[in-house]
């Protein structure tokens, strides 16, 4: 049984690949979701949205449908939630939101048949910061042209850290950061 670290190394050491968008990726959220609210226990979850480059028609993203998921409480979470899905295969660590900061949420992997990442699963609370994604989200989706631009920086990520996704990630930190609170500008919130 691997530790902790060595799992964690594992994990951001897997190659990251770029593709074209797909015209299916909503339908695999939909399809998740769908298991999510069905296996779970009732009363824990109250939203669950598709996010971050697969929810962007027409953007090219890792084949990784992004779901985040509000909780009630991610004590109960780790408790109740966390047993099922493990039980189920995924892979579930106790996360910080960026790099080695908290605040901390129930972060979880679910992979094919081949061990191929298919769904990322976020499961935070309402105070969570990962809510200003879907911002991101629906900014990119209303302005093609800013979506465009994000493409090409994540072209130009992967290339140079094909298998290191903390540097991919923190790559694409400033740019994220900038549009978040432009799209927080244009949807006027704080």
């Amino acid at each position: 049984m691997d530790t902790l670290e060595q799992r964690i190394q594992r994990v951001v050491q897997e190659d990251i690949t770029i593709e074209p968008y797909h015209h299916e990726w909503p339908q695999l959220f939909e399809l998740e979701k769908n298991h999510l609210l069905a296996d779970l226990p009732h009363g824990l979850i109250y939203r669950i949205e598709h996010f971050g480059s697969t929810a962007v028609p027409n953007l090219s993203a890792k084949p990784i449908i992004d779901i985040l998921v509000g909780v009630t409480s991610l004590d109960h979470t780790k408790r109740l939630i966390v047993p099922i899905l493990e039980s189920q295969g995924y892979d579930y660590f106790w996360r910080p939101a960026m790099f080695d900061s908290p605040p901390y949420y129930c972060w979880f992997i679910k992979r094919d048949g081949a061990g191929r990442r298919t769904h990322h699963i976020h499961m935070v609370d309402a105070g969570f910061d990962h809510w200003d994604r879907l911002l991101f989200r629906d900014y990119l989706i209303a302005f093609p042209d800013v979506a465009a631009i994000y493409n090409q920086l994540k072209l130009r990520l992967v290339a140079a850290y094909p298998n290191d996704r903390v540097a991919y990630t923190k790559g694409k930190t400033e740019f994220v950061v900038r549009v978040t609170e432009l799209a927080k500008q244009h949807y006027q919130t704080a």
